[in-house]
């Protein structure tokens, strides 16, 4: 039994009760019933309403997709243009003959490809930090370039 239903089975309790309306209690029973259905009413048309909202967001969520397709194409996880990129496998992300290594946000958590010759750049200041393309935080690292080569 919905909301509406429910208000229309209290008016007909008070209905079938045979309340004198003129009396004050008949007239605070019949405010109340009268009430009751009009905010039925209400909810009714509001729940109407939000599931034509819904639908319209669904709609927009998927025109959104289909533009953000358009748009980015399908981008590999390190942000290179490589439609045949693997991720890192040595040969996409501009890294060098060497490979590269990938690095994990310590905020975001989202992988960083380094090329050792930048890495190697990096490791030689006095302060080796790397700024995160996703949430563009900076951090400090610290690797070994000939363990990880191996």
């Amino acid at each position: 039994m919905n909301i509406t239903e429910k208000a229309a089975y209290i008016k007909g309790l008070m209905e079938g009760m045979k309340l004198d309306t003129e009396s004050n209690e008949g007239k605070l029973f019949k405010a109340i019933a009268d009430l009751l259905e009009d905010i039925s009413m209400t909810v009714a048309d509001l729940d109407d309403e939000v599931a034509g909202i819904n639908e319209y967001v669904e709609e927009l969520d998927e025109d959104l997709g289909s533009v953000e397709e358009d748009l980015y194409g399908d981008e590999c996880d390190c942000g290179c243009d490589d439609d045949d990129c693997d991720c890192c496998d040595d040969d996409c992300c501009d890294c060098d003959e060497d490979g590269c290594v990938e690095l994990e946000c310590p905020e975001c958590g989202e992988p960083i490809y380094i090329d050792y010759a930048e890495l190697n750049e990096i490791s030689n200041k006095q302060e080796p930090t790397v700024t995160c393309p996703s949430c563009n935080k900076t951090f400090e690292v610290s690797i070994d370039i000939e363990d990880d080569k191996e």
